[in-house]
């Protein structure tokens, strides 16, 4: 979590997306397969922890586990496994600060200043969202957003919207880009993946 900061500074409500089905993954919970020892969920743990000032873990399954790394966990409040968006409605609706920046628990080795850039970009901008960008490609669950898009988001789902970049054409959105950090967003979707980044020393 974020240390020393004034009283007046902003503060950040973070949540690790990991409630998916993984069926990439085998249909295994992907966020508790372990790299080099250590849960997927761990190492975003590490990384998004420090940049956020409360850190909310979205879960649909093995609840308990997940509570034994120390932080808030929560459920989707739209059945049947609805996508990250639906994780992102759950934390809107639990986080205790005013912005609210998400990242998924398959992205081992995230940028250690994602969360800062983001709300540069967020506060000059004046936009409800901001998303980060790779090599003109959206990565739409690292993103910054302001807690009263909630409205919005209930209305997108409730209308049985999932799309990700179909929500952010509603908002007015700001793209952030990670050009020099392209690699950092690398996300472990299968097997396979997290094999090779094993022994690659990657991170």
């Amino acid at each position: 979590m974020r240390e020393d900061l004034p009283d007046e500074a902003v503060r950040i409500t973070g949540v690790i997306l990991a409630g998916g089905r993984g069926r990439r993954m085998g249909g295994v919970d992907k966020g508790l397969q372990e790299l080099r020892g250590r849960p997927l969920l761990a190492w975003v743990i590490e990384r998004f922890g420090p940049q956020v000032d409360e850190l909310l873990i979205n879960t649909n399954q093995n609840g308990d586990r997940y509570a034994v790394f120390g932080h808030r966990v929560l459920s989707d409040q739209i059945p049947g496994f609805a996508g990250p968006l639906a994780g992102v409605h759950a934390a809107l609706m639990a986080a205790t600060h005013s912005l609210l920046a998400t990242a998924p628990c398959d992205a081992p080795f995230l940028p250690d200043d994602l969360v800062l850039r983001l709300l540069q970009a967020l506060t000059a901008s004046g936009a409800n969202l901001a998303v980060a960008r790779t090599l003109d490609q959206p990565q739409p669950v690292f993103c910054l957003c302001r807690r009263d898009v909630l409205p919005s988001l209930s209305e997108y789902l409730e209308s049985g919207g999932r799309r990700v970049d179909r929500w952010h054409a509603k908002l007015q959105v700001v793209e952030v880009a990670f050009d020099d950090q392209a690699e950092a967003f690398e996300n472990i979707n299968s097997r396979e993946e997290l094999d090779r980044v094993e022994g690659s020393g990657a991170g």
